[in-house]
């Protein structure tokens, strides 16, 4: 006897429009003989199926196993639907629903069967540097608004033709329903502006104008090229004049610029290369991946002075492909296209405007931007990738929050910010926006905020914000017109995303360690350790107050930490040690600062544990003052040897909160230096040091708490030689260590934890 033939209606949400869903859904059916629809709407990809039991079941087991590599299923609702006797399986048009919400895909990295096309001279994609498929291509840049059809596209003025219409209809075609789909015929032109010539794609054919910038730069120009979402500023990064060139015209002194190789064996040639780096290399989100640098190799100086790694990245569209393939170079400069900590230009009107003091050379094409995104950049550690900076690749993927109650605008801190915003049980985090110290980058935040508002349907009722008065975000919060506002302190923040990241709710031990973040005391802190979960936190352990004199023109100047610290230490600057200091500052600004110092003039307390590190590369005479922020920490962790296992002392007191006093730590680094003690050595035992620091307190505070999880987080655990030491030290100890992965640990996943806050207390609230 035949099964009765049922229906099911099938509603999924997730990332399921733009990577090649609805093709799959509907080869699916195909294969198990199922009548039925699969279309899109706002809230994600809706499909009715209808046949014999047995087939509907395994249709349901392929859609949760078989979907494309880059779709992700959040939630999956099945229900039973009347057969409506169909037995041929269609793909509908989008419907828009009534409570439109609709996750949105990256931009994903050229595939494999898209760099074949347009390498293969047969190909009538051949050398199209705009060439994508479902698989592969712009995605978040270029949507204006859901569900993610063409219309609602930066793509929308350019009319396929007849080849790409029949792509774009065929289910079978890997490019149907691919928003971006074009080809030299009928999609996106290159143009090359140099010295008042202009240089088209005529018909299509880009090749006269790849090959053009590929001779520009090879001759040492520097060549402004846009981008996925923005403009690179690019040179050859053998070329020394070149490089040297673009660092003085783009004013940034010492701050490292990213490489782009054409493929794993020139990264080699440069750098070494672990398998973890290689594997994020080419994956589809393609970061800049820091990678150690090779002594030997011939790469000119100014790409990173003073650094002994290279941020370097693999092409990720077909235009970078072409930039690279067969030139007359090895690798490129390939750095954001702006001027000093301003946005990256996007446009080409306003690339032709403020990039024309940097750039020699322009490679422009029309198709426009709607999202401004950075690059990525991320560091491997125990095989997984930790994000430095999430941007494109990355956002806005979302990052599960659990039950969400109120939709909730985390604003983020004042450097390298991002905001998030959170929807349903979902935390959506803003692409990089950068350090909101300028009217541009603000506008950047507020026009950003907007569109991802607009994008993903959200209407926050609740705004969270860091305490620090004088930040823009914590203005621009203040100002808006919420029901509730949530002040989160800076440190249980950082706490609160490692923990939320990782899916953590009950208390845990945190270590928060960074630069700078406004105490609830009004000091600056940032070596602390808490007890906290996502409502609340007790502060319990801090580095010893020392004055900050000058306060954030300390940041700038390290010798003026290294004042601090030395002075608690030692008095007097007329009764220290010799040390490199004393030559870099005259003693009538010695005898100032430490006058500051004693009179409380301009001067704060804190408990920064980057203030410390300051300190100590100032110490060392390694670096006096910065260009960029975590230069002298940065600095002093290259300097450390490895293979030192010794470490100073350090005092611990308490009066009910324990800090750690390191003025014996800085009279033996002294003392070390006096008897000749190489400064690799000095750092590797300062390192040590501070690792075990962590370890101690984290085992006092276990017995007093009975806590057994520590979650590391603040921009300092992006130093791999401590994040090293502290975790495997707590592990040795029995610790449960959490670290960051989906979110940066410096101020860039800063958000996501005011978001956890204040969907916490909001939450309370309501319940009440």
């Amino acid at each position: 006897m035949t099964a009765a033939v049922t229906r099911k209606r099938i509603a999924i949400s997730g990332i399921v429009q733009g990577v090649g869903f609805r093709p799959f859904v509907y080869r699916l059916a195909q294969e198990l003989r199922l009548g039925g629809y699969v279309l899109n709407t706002s809230e994600g990809v809706l499909v009715e199926a209808e046949g014999h039991p047995e087939a509907l079941e395994r249709f349901l087991e392929g859609l949760r196993r078989r979907h494309p590599p880059f779709a992700r299923i959040e939630e999956m609702i099945v229900t039973d639907a009347p057969p409506a006797g169909e037995t041929e399986f269609a793909i509908r048009s989008s419907e828009e629903t009534a409570r439109p919400f609709v996750l949105v895909s990256p931009d994903l990295a050229t595939c494999e069967d898209c760099y074949r096309d347009f390498t293969d001279p047969g190909n009538r994609r051949f050398r199209y540097p705009f060439t994508n498929c479902t698989h592969c291509g712009p995605r978040y840049t270029i949507i204006r608004d859901i569900p993610y059809d063409r219309p609602l596209t930066t793509m929308a003025r350019f009319q396929m033709c007849s080849a790409c219409q029949a792509e774009y209809d065929d289910p079978a075609d890997r490019r149907f329903h691919a928003q971006p789909n074009a080809c030299p015929r009928c999609g996106p032109r290159l143009t090359l502006l140099w010295e008042g010539r202009v240089f088209d794609s005529e018909a299509g054919d880009s090749e006269p104008v790849l090959r053009q910038a590929q001779r520009l730069l090879a001759e040492g120009h520097i060549l402004a090229v846009k981008g996925l979402g923005g403009f690179h500023l690019a040179c050859d990064a053998e070329n020394d004049a070149a490089v040297r060139r673009l660092r003085e015209r783009k004013r940034r002194s010492d701050k490292p610029f990213a490489v782009m190789a054409p493929d794993l064996a020139t990264v080699a040639q440069f750098c070494w290369v672990a398998e973890a780096d290689r594997a994020v290399l080419l994956s589809v989100e393609r970061p800049i991946v820091i990678l150690p640098r090779r002594p030997e190799a011939a790469i000119s100086p100014a790409v990173a002075p003073f650094n002994n790694t290279l941020g370097v990245m693999l092409p990720y569209t077909p235009l970078h492909h072409l930039l690279l393939l067969d030139a007359p170079y090895r690798l490129l400069v390939m750095t954001s296209g702006n001027v000093s900590e301003e946005p990256i230009v996007t446009s080409n009107e306003e690339a032709l405007v403020r990039l024309s003091g940097i750039a020699d050379v322009f490679l422009l094409h029309d198709r426009d931007i709607y999202m401004r995104v950075d690059d990525s950049v991320v560091r491997t550690f125990e095989g997984r990738p930790r994000l430095v900076r999430r941007s494109r690749g990355y956002a806005p993927h979302p990052i599960e929050l659990g039950a969400g109650l109120e939709e909730v605008l985390a604003c983020g801190a004042e450097l390298k910010n991002t905001f998030c915003l959170t929807k349903g049980r979902y935390a959506l985090l803003s692409q990089h926006i950068g350090d909101l110290e300028n009217y541009e980058t603000l506008a950047f935040f507020a026009e950003t905020l907007e569109r991802m508002k607009k994008l993903f349907r959200v209407a926050p009722r609740v705004v969270a914000y860091d305490l620090h008065p004088d930040y823009l975000t914590t203005r621009f919060a203040r100002e808006l017109d919420v029901p509730l506002k949530v002040g989160v302190q800076h440190h249980h923040a950082h706490i609160a995303a490692c923990m939320a990241e990782n899916g953590l709710r009950d208390k845990v031990i945190g270590v928060a360690f960074d630069g700078t973040g406004y105490g609830t005391d009004g000091q600056i802190w940032g070596g602390e350790f808490l007890v906290a979960d996502l409502a609340g936190f007790e502060r319990r352990a801090c580095f010893r107050y020392v004055p900050l004199p000058g306060g954030d023109q300390a940041v700038r100047q390290p010798w003026r930490s290294a004042v601090s610290y030395l002075t608690e230490t030692f008095g007097s600057f007329r009764d220290w040690p010799e040390l490199p200091l004393l030559e870099a500052v005259p003693p009538k600004t010695l005898e100032l600062v430490q006058t500051m110092i004693r009179r409380r003039v301009n001067t704060v307390g804190t408990s920064s544990c980057g203030r410390l590190f300051d300190a100590v590369a100032s110490i060392l005479g390694l670096r006096h003052e910065v260009t960029f922020e975590g230069q002298a920490a940065i600095e002093l962790e290259m300097t450390a040897c490895e293979g030192v296992e010794e470490s100073y002392f350090y005092d611990l007191e308490t009066d009910g909160l324990w800090r750690l006093d390191l003025r014996a730590t800085i009279r033996a680094i002294v003392a070390d230096r006096r008897r000749g003690v190489s400064s690799g050595v000095i750092a590797a035992k300062f390192h040590n040091t501070v690792a075990a620091a962590i370890v101690e307190v984290s085992r006092r505070l276990r017995q007093a708490e009975r806590l057994n999880r520590v979650c590391l987080s603040g921009g300092t655990f992006q130093n791999m030689y401590l994040l090293r030491r502290a975790v495997a030290g707590l592990r040795r100890s029995g610790f449960e260590v959490f670290l960051h992965s989906q979110v940066p640990a410096n101020d860039g996943g800063l958000s996501l934890g005011q978001a956890a806050v204040a969907s916490q207390i909001s939450g309370f609230r309501t319940r009440r």
